[in-house]
């Protein structure tokens, strides 16, 4: 029983942990004076961050419901010429991290870029006679978000396509609809709270992004939360702004809960084996026209941005910056490192606490470890600097009563700062993968364990790590590579002349150097192609299983990316 007791303290003690950003950012927005900070944003720039915020949601929202659903629609009903590639290519863009499109597609539609610059040579047009799209603007980013952020729909829209009842679409159409309209009044319905899912994935990376919209100027809660903390100095108003930029948050998960009300996706096994093999088979012109549709967002969202960092690391053979690189690339792997192993264990420590005691307290240690997620990494930042940045002062203050000497920042500014972040930020990654396998454990192996003399961490040590293994292996690569990729929360926190190289990538893309930057982004790139293939192997696996029979396979411990 005291082992038992001991993973319950240790579930809510990393719950209270996870809550204190959060709690912290609330506090000091609603602290007494912070009004007179409010009211000043309110006159100057609070319109222009509401504005856009609004602009990304909608825009972003509506590119990505549209591109997910039509792709995952058109794999899941039909085969037609390379289907079997796109089922798991059309995921590639998750590897592609915005801000790393962004640098790639500005270098190339920018005015002294190739597309411009061929098209004034070939027309004969003069350089300021015709004005090109704008792509650092509202709609540029927005078009970067959605073509980067689509599979987060496709997949869930594919799998909701693939495992609607055949009963319901033989029914309507022995009522006499056209396939049409079976689509718009049973198949769509039916996987709309699969859709709003993924919608509402996309919309809370799209308010936690920082990069993008850093780099195209585009004035949002992100960027106003970092101008005012350290532009400024101004912590109420950057408190301020980061609980607002939570909100819409939780305004965009309330609206994804409720576009579903008590809608739920039916199917299952048997579902899957009928969808799958009654698929007809499209050539000719419509089958080229469903391969021309699901090439077109993985050549925007993927392919094109890696053609175009290669020629703009080919343009520069000289790039004097392979030591700043490694540099970068060690701090990534090092910090990535800690930080998965960390989470890896913890969410093994609440898994199994939850699992021996699934109680009041472990359930909710649960879901605030869950909601981690969802907070914006512009926002855990200022949450983490303000506890952190008062218990070092505290201690700066203890060491000066008692030496007399001053005392450096401890906390503040340091990896352990970093890796309490990524902890909050990636969590639910972690437990994602670990819960499912714990749950494939029967609780008899357990008794058995126990009717045999083990403790309670015995039977872990010898019963659950082995049969654990292949899913917490899983957990660790998925938050290495979400950790890789971080940038916002990074850029806040990182130790001083610590770069990553999500950092590197930024800072020389901010300052023009654009070759340069292609090698720290390129590296993001391959790193994050990892979690990709796992994914789509296991997704391909239980297709293939799916097609055989109605058997349950589960792949990767519910592996979840980005």
């Amino acid at each position: 029983m005291g082992g038992r007791r001991t993973l319950v303290v240790v579930a809510i003690a990393l719950a209270a942990l996870a809550a204190l950003p959060v709690v912290a950012v609330v506090a000091r927005g609603i602290a007494p004076g912070a009004g007179e900070t409010w009211a000043h944003l309110a006159d100057t720039v609070l319109a222009r961050y509401v504005g856009n915020t609004l602009a990304l949601v909608v825009m972003v929202g509506a590119g990505v419901a549209f591109g997910g659903t039509i792709t995952g629609w058109a794999i899941a009903q039909y085969r037609f010429p390379g289907c079997r590639v796109f089922e798991w290519a059309l995921l590639l863009p998750l590897a592609m991290p915005t801000y790393v499109m962004a640098y790639a597609y500005t270098d190339f539609l920018q005015y002294s870029g190739p597309v411009q610059s061929t098209l004034r040579a070939a027309f004969g047009w003069p350089g300021a006679g015709h004005a090109f799209p704008d792509l650092r603007s509202v709609p540029g980013a927005a078009a970067m978000f959605v073509f980067t952020l689509y599979p987060y729909a496709y997949l869930l829209a594919r799998t909701a396509f693939a495992e609607r009842p055949p009963a319901y679409v033989e029914a309507a159409r022995t009522l006499g609809l056209e396939r049409r309209r079976v689509f718009w009044r049973v198949e769509l319905p039916l996987a709309r709270p699969a859709i709003a899912g993924g919608v509402a994935l996309a919309l809370m990376e799209t308010l936690a992004d920082f990069g993008t919209v850093a780099y195209f100027a585009v004035d949002t809660f992100t960027t106003g939360v970092y101008r005012a903390w350290f532009t400024l100095g101004d912590r109420a108003a950057s408190a301020q702004l980061a609980a607002m930029l939570l909100g819409f948050v939780l305004v965009a998960l309330w609206l994804e809960r409720a576009s579903r009300g008590a809608a739920r996706t039916a199917g299952g096994a048997r579902a899957r084996t009928i969808a799958r093999g009654a698929r007809p088979r499209l050539t000719g012109w419509r089958g080229a026209a469903l391969s021309a549709l699901c090439s077109v967002p993985l050549a925007i969202g993927f392919v094109l941005p890696v053609l175009l960092l290669l020629r703009l690391l080919g343009s520069e053979p000289d790039i004097p910056a392979l030591g700043r690189f490694v540099e970068g690339a060690w701090n990534s792997v090092r910090v990535a490192t800690i930080a998965a192993a960390v989470a890896v264990a913890f969410a093994m420590l609440v898994a199994y606490a939850n699992r021996l005691s699934p109680g009041p307290g472990t359930r909710a240690a649960s879901r605030i470890l869950a909601l981690g997620y969802a907070v914006p990494g512009t926002v855990l930042a200022v949450g983490v600097l303000l506890p952190l940045s008062t218990l070092d002062g505290w201690f700066a203050g203890a060491v000066r009563s008692a030496t007399g000497e001053r005392a450096g920042l401890i906390l503040t500014g340091t990896v352990f700062a970093l890796v309490y972040a990524y902890q909050v930020r990636y969590f639910t990654v972690a437990s994602n993968a670990i819960e499912p396998a714990f749950d494939r454990i029967t609780p008899a192996m357990d008794a058995a364990a126990r009717s045999l003399g083990a403790g309670t961490m015995g039977t872990f040590r010898r019963v659950h790590a082995p049969l654990l293994s292949r899913s917490a292996a899983a957990a660790l690569l998925l938050v290495f590579v979400d950790v890789m990729k971080e940038l916002s929360a990074t850029l806040v926190l990182r130790p001083f002349n610590f770069d990553t190289l999500a950092t590197q990538a930024f800072s020389l893309a901010s300052d023009e150097r654009l070759a340069e930057a292609a090698v720290p982004s390129l590296a993001i790139v391959a790193v994050g192609l990892l979690p990709i293939l796992l994914l789509s192997r296991a997704a391909m696996r239980r297709a293939d299983a799916s097609t055989s029979g109605p058997t349950d396979v589960r792949g990767a411990g519910g592996v979840a990316t980005r």
